[in-house]
């Protein structure tokens, strides 16, 4: 098949591809139902801003110098008193005495209402929230405790993600082993199996990018247009970074001669608007809370955006050294964390999992796209995927960094997953290399279950400490077959 033609039919799912999606499934609810509360990053505030959307609120508001929202108690203690995530030298275990305790508490304790403080995330768009608030709000209905509707919540949050990555994997027209690849990482399923964010993030962004993908190489419809109009503003809400994703339906050199194919960018444009419409409505104003920097290990606070841009705009070559330094210092944390690495970044799988992890995006790149592309295309990809990382990037730099600072703070592996597929599809043959895709399933399966085997581990039976960084080690083959806190 030659670039530039329509394909004529829909591409038929495997049965290695239902099989994977089904792993994925399986691994996503796993980790929903086994990871202990407020264990995925900064889901003690995802929950507030969820359960702030649950009983009806979208505005956060400020006190002092707090962020966030008049929230009950008891859900606020879940996290504070029950599952606190405060940082420790000593090795944290959970057990069913825990849960217990935490259900029953509710019961015991009187009604009330304190003030919740989540400054990270109050500008959010309650899209995001959307799916754990319906969940926390059915737990809610249904008579719960805080703790089974913290858990409905996680629940609903993934069943979304799992609808938006089936419907996005159905929608594209060539190259699904190249999203299926990335939605078999530890990280993509850890993360949708929490109150996290991540999971309409991750879920719009595939849905994005495959209706784009769509309407590009197999012509326009009412009914894709619509979906792509759908799509592109909550994209937009999600995260703006990745709206610039949907350019990648534009056919490089086709959309030259050929205007038509160009009104791909007119959804592109109503996502800008959408953004930029809830920046007015939110009040536009940026939270600033306080960080540890990564560098000096003090604590400092974010830099207001406007003056961080206007240090951009007064030596942009400096800037760029900023970026190269920071991004080339910190793609061998990127890479550990776009593969998996467990609680708040403090639990690394067996380091044998990551050239595992490796050998399995490598396999689904061998296992073919079914479709001939340019070069001229594949760069075009190639170009969107650096120009959306450098987005990512610099948007951290303007809003999680203390001002005028010579590094980038704040930005983590995971943000760069919605990337990976279309960066798999640009190196990917046409037909499969023999074995590939075997190789791609067997990989597949034997990391997840190295993943599900630590996230168990290291949370219910051996515990773990919350520290940054590489943690010591004594034995290479320890640190080569065993998760990291039994280093």
């Amino acid at each position: 098949m030659q670039a530039g033609r329509p394909i004529a039919a829909d591409m038929p799912w495997t049965a290695i591809e239902m099989r994977l999606y089904a792993l994925i499934c399986i691994a996503t609810l796993f980790f929903a139902y086994a990871t202990p509360p407020f264990q995925a990053p900064d889901e003690n505030q995802h929950y507030m801003k969820a359960l702030l959307l649950s009983e009806g609120g979208i505005l956060t508001e400020q006190r002092g110098a707090m962020i966030g929202a008049e929230l009950p108690r008891a859900a606020i203690d879940l996290h504070d008193v029950h599952f606190p995530t405060r940082v420790s030298p000593n090795p944290r275990l959970f057990d069913r005495d825990m849960l217990n305790e935490a259900w029953h508490a509710g019961a015991s304790q009187p009604d009330g209402r304190r003030f919740a403080d989540f400054p990270n995330v109050a500008n959010y768009a309650p899209t995001l929230y959307l799916p754990g608030a319906t969940g926390l709000a059915i737990g809610d209905r249904l008579g719960l405790p805080r703790l089974g509707a913290f858990y409905g919540g996680r629940m609903a949050n993934a069943l979304f993600a799992l609808a938006m990555l089936g419907a996005a994997l159905s929608v594209l027209p060539f190259g699904r082993n190249a999203m299926l690849a990335t939605a078999l990482l530890p990280t993509f399923c850890y993360q949708n199996g929490s109150l996290s964010p991540d999971a309409v993030i991750n879920g719009t962004g595939f849905l994005g990018l495959a209706l784009a993908l769509r309407v590009g190489f197999t012509g326009w419809t009412g009914k894709r247009g619509l979906a792509l109009y759908l799509t592109a503003p909550l994209l937009a809400l999600a995260k703006g970074v990745y709206l610039p994703l949907m350019a990648a339906g534009l056919r490089w050199p086709d959309n030259r001669r050929d205007l038509r194919a160009m009104a791909i960018l007119a959804p592109m444009a109503v996502g800008a608007l959408a953004f930029l419409l809830w920046m007015k409505f939110s009040g536009g104003s940026q939270a600033l809370y306080h960080i540890v920097s990564r560098k000096t290990g003090e604590t400092v606070m974010t830099a207001p955006l406007g003056q961080q841009l206007a240090v951009i705009l007064r030596d942009p070559l400096a800037y760029l050294h900023i970026l190269a330094t920071s991004m080339t210092e910190r793609t061998p944390v990127y890479a550990l964390q776009i593969v998996g690495r467990f609680g708040w970044n403090a639990i690394l799988l067996p380091l044998l999992a990551y050239p595992l992890a490796l050998a399995m995006l490598g396999a689904a790149v061998l296992s073919g796209s079914g479709m001939r592309f340019s070069l001229g295309q594949r760069l075009w990809w190639l170009v969107i995927v650096a120009g959306v990382a450098l987005l990512i990037e610099t948007a951290m730099y303007l809003t999680g960094t203390p001002l005028d600072a010579d590094y980038i703070q704040g930005t983590q592996g995971r943000y760069f997953l919605p990337l990976l597929p279309l960066a798999l599809m640009a190196f990917m043959p046409a037909e499969p290399i023999r074995g590939a895709r075997a190789l791609f399933a067997g990989s597949a399966l034997l990391l997840l279950s190295i993943a599900a085997a630590t996230l168990f581990d290291s949370f219910w039976v051996h515990g773990f400490v919350t520290a940054d960084g590489m943690p010591p080690h004594h034995s290479l083959t320890r640190a080569l077959t065993l998760p990291s806190p039994r280093w």
